[in-house]
C-alpha cells in the first residue's frame, strides 16, 4: 500500500469516543475536599507521626495547620482534575501516576480533616503496616484466582480455600507447637479444595460457578463442625495460638516509613512477595505461562499444538489453591490468632474482586488488594482516633470499593475468552 492509500486509510478512521468517566469522578472528589478545609477552624492542627523508635532518624511528630493544608491539597486536586479533562478531551490516556497521586492526596486532605483539632495523632506507619497485613490474605486469594481463570476456570471457592488453609495452619502449628509447621500445612488445604474443584469442573463438566458457591459452603459448615467439637473441646492442643515471628531486613527494616512497613514482616509476607514477582515474570516470559494463556484464551488450538489443556486447568487450579492455603494462614499464625468459626469473614469474594480489578495481572491485583486493605486500615485508624464520621461508614470502606469494582467502574475488563467453558475434546 502507497504512503497516500495509508494516509487515506488513517484519516478515514474514526475517531475513539471520549471517555468522560474519569475526569467527572476527579472533578466531584475535588469538589468534595474542597469542603474539607471549609468545615475546620482557623487555628485547628492535625498531628501525623510517620516514625517508630528503631528508625534511623528519629522524626518527631509533624503537626500541620488543617486548613491550609486543606486547601493546597484541594486545589491541587482541583489541577489534577482539570488535567484529567484536558486529556480526555484530546483523547488521550491518562498517565498512571495522575490516579495515583489523586488518591494520596485526597486521602491527605481527609486525614487533615478527619484529625483535625482532636488532639489525636494520626499513625501513619503503623496504619500502612496494618494496611499490608490486611491485604496479605487478599493479594494471595486474587493470585489463586488469576493462576485458575487464566487456564479457564472460574474460581469462586477462594473463601473456601482461605478458610480451609487458616484452619489447618491453626491445627497444625497448635499440635506441634510451630507455627511454621503452619505454615507449610496450610498450602495442603487450599491444594485440597482445589482438586475438588477442578475433579467436578474439569472432569464431570460441572458449572463451575455451583461447584464453588458448593465448595463455599461445604468447607465453612466442616471447619465449623470441627470447632464447634474438637476445637472447642481442648483448645489447649488442637486451638492453642501460634505465631509466625517478625523477621526485620537489617538496615532495610529502619529506613522511615517504609522499613516497618516492608521489611520488618513475617516469613509469610516475603514469600508473598517472592509470589507475586515469580508469577508476574512466569506468566508473561515464560513458555510456561504462554502455554497457560493460550489454554485461557483458545484451548482448540492451544491442544492442536500439544498442550494437553484440562491437565493444564487441573495443574493451575491446585497449584492456585496452595497459594490461598498460604493466604489464609494469614488469619491464623500470620497474627498469632487461633481458629475461629468463618474467620476469612468473606475475604476471599474481596479477593476475587481485587482480581478482577487487576485484570487478571499479578502487580495490578496486588494493587488493587492493597487498595482494599488499606481502606479497611483506614477505617480502623479513624475509628480509633474519634472522627465526625460514623464508624458504620467506615466499616463499609472496602464494600463499597468492591461493588464498584465488580460492576465495571474501572473500566471494561475483559476476562480470558474460554473462562468458564469445559473443554471436550
Amino acid at each position: 500500500m502507497s504512503a497516500t492509500a495509508q494516509g487515506q486509510a488513517t484519516a478515514a478512521a474514526p475517531l475513539q469516543p471520549i471517555s468522560w468517566k474519569y475526569p467527572i469522578t476527579y472533578l466531584i472528589l475535588a469538589l468534595v475536599s474542597v469542603l474539607f478545609p471549609l468545615s475546620v477552624s482557623t487555628d485547628s492542627t492535625t498531628v501525623f507521626r510517620v516514625a517508630s523508635a528503631r528508625d534511623f532518624v528519629e522524626i518527631p511528630p509533624i503537626t500541620v495547620p488543617s486548613l491550609v493544608g486543606g486547601i493546597v491539597c484541594a486545589a491541587l486536586l482541583v489541577g489534577l482534575a482539570g488535567y484529567a479533562f484536558k486529556r480526555a478531551a484530546a483523547r488521550q490516556k491518562t498517565q498512571l501516576l495522575v490516579p495515583i497521586l489523586f488518591g494520596v492526596t485526597f486521602v491527605l486532605a481527609f486525614l487533615l480533616w478527619a484529625g483535625s483539632g482532636r488532639g489525636a495523632v494520626i499513625p501513619l506507619t503503623t496504619m500502612l503496616t496494618g494496611a499490608l497485613a490486611l491485604s496479605v490474605p487478599l493479594i494471595f486469594g486474587a493470585l489463586c484466582g488469576l493462576v485458575g481463570e487464566r487456564s479457564g476456570v472460574i474460581n469462586i471457592a477462594i473463601e473456601a480455600q482461605l478458610l480451609a488453609g487458616a484452619f489447618l495452619a491453626a491445627v497444625a502449628a497448635s499440635l506441634v507447637t510451630n507455627a511454621y509447621f503452619g505454615l507449610i500445612a496450610a498450602p495442603f488445604a487450599g491444594a485440597a479444595v482445589g482438586a475438588m474443584l477442578v475433579f467436578f469442573s474439569v472432569k464431570y463438566q460441572v458449572n463451575q460457578i455451583i461447584v464453588g458457591v458448593v465448595l463455599n459452603v461445604l468447607v465453612i459448615g466442616l471447619t465449623s463442625f470441627f470447632y464447634s467439637t474438637l476445637l472447642t473441646e481442648n483448645p489447649g492442643v488442637w486451638n492453642a495460638r501460634q505465631q509466625l515471628d517478625r523477621l526485620p531486613i537489617p538496615l532495610l527494616s529502619e529506613v522511615p516509613v517504609i522499613g516497618p512497613v516492608l521489611f520488618n514482616q513475617t516469613v509469610l509476607v516475603y514469600l508473598m512477595y517472592a509470589v507475586v514477582i515469580i508469577l508476574q515474570i512466569m506468566l508473561f516470559r515464560s513458555r510456561w505461562g504462554l502455554r497457560i494463556r493460550a489454554v485461557g484464551e483458545h484451548p482448540k488450538a492451544a491442544d492442536t499444538v500439544g498442550i494437553n489443556v484440562n491437565r493444564t486447568r487441573v495443574r493451575n487450579v491446585i497449584l492456585g489453591g496452595a497459594i490461598a492455603g498460604l493466604g489464609g494462614a494469614a488469619f491464623t499464625i500470620g497474627q498469632g490468632l487461633a481458629f475461629g468459626p468463618e474467620i476469612s469473614a468473606g475475604q476471599g469474594f474481596i479477593a476475587l474482586a481485587a482480581m478482577i480489578l487487576g485484570r487478571w495481572k499479578p502487580f495490578s491485583a496486588l494493587l488493587a488488594a492493597l487498595l482494599f486493605g488499606f481502606s479497611t486500615s483506614l477505617g480502623n485508624t479513624l475509628s480509633a482516633i474519634g472522627t465526625p464520621v460514623a464508624s458504620e461508614m467506615l466499616l463499609m470502606l472496602p464494600y463499597v470499593i468492591t461493588i464498584f469494582a465488580v460492576a465495571g467502574f474501572v473500566g471494561r475488563v475483559r476476562p480470558p475468552a474460554a473462562n468458564g467453558t469445559p473443554y471436550i475434546k
